[in-house]
């Protein structure tokens, strides 16, 4: 099986569900507690590349520093990145990487996808 990381927040359900579900099927995921390790920009922009989508859609809008920074009218890709190195609780999670793939297991369906 290939190498498969997972960005995993341990007190968010989603992401402990995400990491049952590997370890029920026997896979030993590389986890990275990105609140705790945040990831460099490089690999922040190579996760998106991944995912298929934009830093804006990465966001958790439901976060209080979301609004605080009034990110919602934010469209500016590197400046939204810069933000959410800066304040990694705005990184959407999960998210699961296996080789040039990655979702975002919310549905968890999503993993089992990726996994197939």
């Amino acid at each position: 099986m290939q190498n498969i990381q997972i960005w995993h927040n341990p007190r968010c359900s989603k992401s402990r569900n995400a990491l049952n579900l590997l370890e029920e099927k026997g896979i030993e995921a590389n986890v990275i507690k990105y609140l705790n390790s945040t990831p460099s920009k490089e690999e922040l922009k190579e996760v998106l590349k991944k995912l298929g989508i934009s830093a804006k859609e990465l966001l958790r809008t439901g976060e209080d520093i979301y609004k605080e920074l009034n990110l919602k009218a934010e469209n500016d890709e590197e400046k939204i990145i810069d933000t959410m190195l800066l304040h990694p609780k705005l990184i959407e999670r999960p998210i699961i990487i296996k080789g040039d793939k990655a979702v975002i297991a919310r549905p968890i369906e999503n993993l089992e996808e990726l996994l197939k």
